[in-house]
């Protein structure tokens, strides 16, 4: 490595490195870092390589779970990095040189070669000024890469919180695929398609299309185009006599049933998470389709994959809204609008009218206590500005979802967004007239939905269910000395049956504990008789449906 250079290294007009001491300069610039364990300390255009090995001394002696990436836009530059950073440092695992400037890319990178949340944070430190060249570039990056970490810590929470109810209605809704399809035979052929979410702007939204649609938008049938609905949006619907033609239906807890409340028996075709709330898939009348959100990798989903029991698969999105859009995408070629996914909320209301939230703020008013909404006025609530340029109030977990959702969709021409108080979702926007004009004349082409056949899948779902029962209650009678195994027999009993503990706490980590934890296997032990007694609910279930 280069103990200095003849001068200052100049590129593009700027100066990237310093002629004088630029070694001595960036060593500084290493010893003023504040060292964190579980840090990924992200070092835009390292040139030379000058201060890092005093940067990797310090994390190996007081972070040795932190690690440096350092990345060069600049293919010159790159080069240059590769053939002067002594190759001592580059063979260490807690330095990784990349030249990827694709986000998706470089999460996946940091992903496979440190594991998932590894880190905590994301630490920039500049040891040279090339960062200069793609300022914006490398902001962008690390913003990215502190956002991705951040969701999959807010994942790991979610799993422990909600892991165990996840997997409990995914056995309880398997019942489900006798009677519906897969969403993967669901197509609205090259029908534009409305995507609804339940935001404040939907009120407006459904006043115009009201306006000009007339009689004619509560009819399915005389309608030009399909209406796509968050299952939190029905009772606004109803309310405007608008039957849906889908509503998406993810959530896994109770207090979803209040987005049902005065739709019982309503005939709207539905599509329904597996790990959804079984009592919601029960309510409303129409068609029903099966899609299916893994939310961690478990091997009892490729048990169900391999036995023809796994329905469409669609990625965890985290929000209804996402995945209403997402399921549009893969059901229709035509156009797709966007409103109500506003990821927003004003004074005056968090949702839409009729909707749940809205009809409490109503139902508690009184001469005291007005409808007006406080969230804004919460620790949590950000000011924002809109589409429209007006401000609104937003939180962490609405502004992770509004992020997601150009992450995710920012690329599809086939999407826009109507214009209006909420945030920006990285689409094309568009006026209300020009979303009106494009539902009147593009939607012509199609608007039939190809038929569904019924699903027979009800002895498969016996077997599995007999083999899953089988396999649990051997687990069982090794942990209790009821019989011997060896350690592989048990292990690969365990590794089997990982729903049973892939939501404990400290396996968000580093996944399963070795075996010779006896608090893991104790409380491994304790879910399985909850587990079987559950199965052994669904197996009658299903004889009574085979003997019937």
């Amino acid at each position: 490595m280069p103990v200095g250079v003849a001068g200052p290294l100049v590129k593009n007009g700027k100066t990237i490195l310093s002629g004088i001491d630029p070694s001595g300069r960036a060593e500084r610039v290493a010893d003023a870092v504040a060292v964190k364990d579980r840090t990924l300390y992200f070092c835009p255009s390292p040139l030379y390589g000058y201060g890092l090995a005093r940067l990797l001394s310090r994390l190996e002696t007081t972070a040795p779970n932190s690690a440096v990436l350092c990345i060069e836009a600049d293919p010159e530059l790159f080069d240059l990095s590769k053939k002067n950073i002594d190759a001592s440092l580059l063979e260490k695992t807690t330095l990784h040189l990349t030249d990827i400037s694709d986000r998706e890319k470089l999460c996946s990178l940091v992903r496979n070669r440190w594991g998932e949340r590894t880190f905590r944070r994301v630490e920039v430190v500049r040891l040279s000024g090339g960062w200069q060249l793609f300022s914006e570039l490398y902001d962008s990056l690390c913003e990215t890469l502190r956002r991705e970490i951040a969701s999959d810590w807010s994942n790991a929470l979610t799993l422990a919180k909600l892991g165990r109810l996840y997997i409990r209605n995914t056995l309880r809704n398997l019942s489900l695929t006798t009677r519906f399809s897969s969403a993967s035979n669901l197509s609205f052929g090259s029908a534009s398609v409305l995507v609804l979410g339940a935001g404040p702007s939907l009120d407006e939204t459904l006043d115009e299309l009201d306006r000009h649609f007339a009689q004619s938008l509560r009819s399915p049938e005389s309608r030009s185009f399909k209406i796509i609905c968050v299952d939190t949006c029905l009772c606004a619907l109803k309310d405007r006599g608008i039957i849906p033609d889908l509503t998406v239906i993810l959530e896994s807890q109770h207090w979803n049933l209040r987005d049902f409340i005065g739709c019982r028996g309503w005939n709207v075709p539905s599509a329904v998470d597996l790990s959804s709330l079984p009592a919601s898939t029960r309510l409303l009348a129409g068609d029903g389709y099966l899609f299916f959100t893994p939310w961690t990798p478990l091997k009892i989903f490729e048990r169900l994959k391999n036995m023809g029991l796994l329905p469409a698969v669609v990625p965890p999105l985290g929000s209804v809204g996402l995945t209403a859009v997402e399921l549009a995408r893969r059901i229709t070629s035509g156009k797709i609008i966007c409103a109500g996914i506003d990821f927003s909320f004003t004074p005056d209301k968090y949702h839409a009218r009729s909707t749940p939230g809205h009809r409490s703020k109503l139902d508690t008013q009184t001469r005291l206590r007005r409808i007006l909404n406080t969230a804004p006025y919460n620790d949590y609530s950000t000011a924002a500005v809109s589409k429209s340029g007006l401000s609104v109030y937003t939180s962490p977990s609405m502004k992770n979802y509004c992020n997601l959702f150009e992450q995710e969709f920012g690329g599809d021409s086939r999407l826009f967004d109507i214009e209006s108080d909420g945030l920006p979702l990285g689409i094309k926007t568009l006026s209300m007239e020009t979303a009106i004009t494009l539902l009147k004349t593009d939607s012509q082409k199609s608007n039939s939905s190809a038929p569904v056949p019924l699903c027979e899948k009800n002895e498969g779902l016996i077997l599995f269910f007999e083999s899953e029962k089988k396999r649990l209650e051997e687990l069982r009678s090794i942990l209790t000395g009821e019989s011997a195994a060896d350690q592989r027999r048990l292990a690969l009993l365990i590794d089997e049956c990982d729903y049973l503990w892939a939501h404990f706490p400290d396996c968000s980590v580093s996944r399963r504990p070795d075996l010779t934890d006896i608090s893991f296997l104790k409380r491994v032990r304790a879910e399985i008789d909850p587990m079987l007694e559950l199965i052994g609910r669904r197996e009658s279930t299903n004889y009574t449906n085979r003997t019937n």
